[in-house]
């Protein structure tokens, strides 16, 4: 489960982004989550994402209050936390197989386990011919791809992904999202952001609508008074 009780979030000493935000997301929930430019998505994934804490109230996923772990517990939290970013974060200095095969590693997956998982995974996505390539020589869309394995090699209990078909066409958009399907129907909490309002009605799920850094409920997501 993912609790938000009057969840305040500003960047230094700027405007909260984020203002008296409270909702509580099932565990193994799929939500979309929509809103113009600077609505407060990628804010509202940064949080979950634990690259930030609120400046105020309480934050709590997975049984725990988030501002009361301590680094190392947050790292650990981290970890069962998958995150497609908009600019996909792939490390220049591995390559395809390297950049997917990470999360196995950190968890400490035999490195026999790893190769043939991340194969597989990259052959799913249609990047089986560059297992060894570069991601700096691979195009956006590919790139997209390599981001959305990694997030999803380790079957992580929480999955973030900012705009995952942004970047790609329409057949191997269709490809990813089954893939994001199938991890939420082994119990993935999934939270997508997104534009794309075609998505919804291809994949149907609840859908929490963000303005002016405000949440508003839409179908099933509990918005706590």
């Amino acid at each position: 489960m993912i609790r938000l009780e009057k969840i305040g979030m500003r960047y230094g000493s700027g405007p909260e982004v984020l203002r008296d935000i409270s909702v509580q997301l099932k565990a193994g929930s799929f939500h979309y989550m929509m809103g113009p430019s600077g609505a407060g998505k990628s804010s509202f994934l940064s949080l979950l994402s634990l690259s930030r804490l609120p400046s105020r109230g309480k934050l709590t996923m997975l049984g725990r209050d988030v501002s009361a772990l301590n680094r190392d517990e947050r790292a650990a939290m981290r970890r069962q936390v998958g995150i497609v970013f908009q600019d996909f974060r792939l490390l220049d200095h591995l390559n395809v197989t390297e950049n997917v095969a990470l999360p196995l590693r950190i968890a400490g997956i035999n490195q026999a386990l790893i190769r043939s998982h991340v194969q597989e995974l990259l052959a799913w996505v249609g990047l089986g011919e560059n297992l060894d390539a570069s991601p700096s020589a691979l195009s956006g869309g590919e790139q997209q791809r390599v981001a959305i394995a990694r997030a999803v090699i380790a079957r992580p209990k929480i999955l973030l992904a900012d705009e995952p078909t942004g970047n790609v066409d329409d057949q191997i958009g269709l490809r990813l999202m089954r893939l994001i399907e199938e991890l939420h129907k082994n119990g993935t909490t999934v939270i997508v952001a997104t534009h794309n309002r075609i998505l919804p009605e291809q994949f149907p799920h609840d859908m929490l609508q963000l303005k002016d850094g405000g949440i508003v409920q839409e179908n099933d997501a509990e918005v706590l008074s």
